[in-house]
């Protein structure tokens, strides 16, 4: 598939031999070996244009995940999830619902940033079905090394990863979902969502509504997120 194909919306095409990196090759058994692996990804073409791979960090131990939808500029420039402004919204939401994000594990969908540059502006895309597939392979390992007992799919990619259908997030946000292994999976809107909403009164009752369905979190696992219980 070119590059091409990949903003367009076209599906990424299963990884031939040659094609397949040496990740898929290699026993990945911890969070250090995806971040060490996952840079010679190769399994779409959106790593030709990103700075980096983006892969998730936080707490080894953690019990709860966040899963967004990509890195967006800042992330790709830094190398680290939710550091733009949707991660800073994120993080003062998160204290709000008296959640501690050192807590948790924070990741995406697909750990390459999609973007159309308009001048010297990269202006986010969204990853298309194939990009989501291809990039699941590694959403995939990092659920198996942390067997969280809660994921909170942030946004329609991120449900779309994790349970492999789509949902209708406005309605389905707050509810808890079955997941694919016994996976729990709590739906609601990315932080990005509220960052768009031009009217002050409804970006502040959006917000709140968001800060709702992180407290909900508490109801799944109470206050000790890193504890394995």
């Amino acid at each position: 598939m070119t590059a091409r194909q990949a903003r367009t919306g076209a599906d990424t095409h299963s990884p031939t031999e040659a094609e397949t990196s040496a990740s898929d090759r290699e026993e990945i058994a911890t969070l250090a070996d995806i971040r060490r692996l996952a840079g010679g990804c190769r399994r779409c073409d959106l790593y030709e244009h990103a700075t980096q791979v983006v892969t998730g960090e936080g707490s080894e131990h953690a019990r709860l995940v966040l899963v967004g939808e990509q890195p967006g500029d800042q992330e790709d420039l830094q190398g680290r999830p939710f550091v733009g402004p949707a991660g800073r919204l994120l993080d003062r939401c998160l204290q709000e619902a008296e959640l501690d994000r050192d807590e948790c594990y924070v990741t995406n969908a697909v750990k390459h940033f999609k973007f159309e540059r308009r001048g010297k502006r990269r202006i986010h895309e969204r990853p298309n079905a194939g990009e989501v597939q291809a990039c699941k392979w590694w959403l995939d390992r990092e659920l198996k090394i942390l067997k969280p007992r809660l994921v909170v799919a942030l946004g329609a990619t991120a449900v779309q990863a994790l349970l492999g259908r789509a949902v209708g997030v406005m309605k389905q946000r707050g509810q808890v979902l079955p997941g694919p292994d016994g996976l729990q999976v709590l739906v609601t809107v990315h932080p990005s969502y509220l960052l768009r909403i031009p009217d002050s009164d409804a970006a502040e009752r959006a917000r709140s509504a968001f800060i709702e369905d992180l407290r909900k979190i508490h109801t799944v696992l109470g206050k000790q997120l890193s504890t394995r219980s």
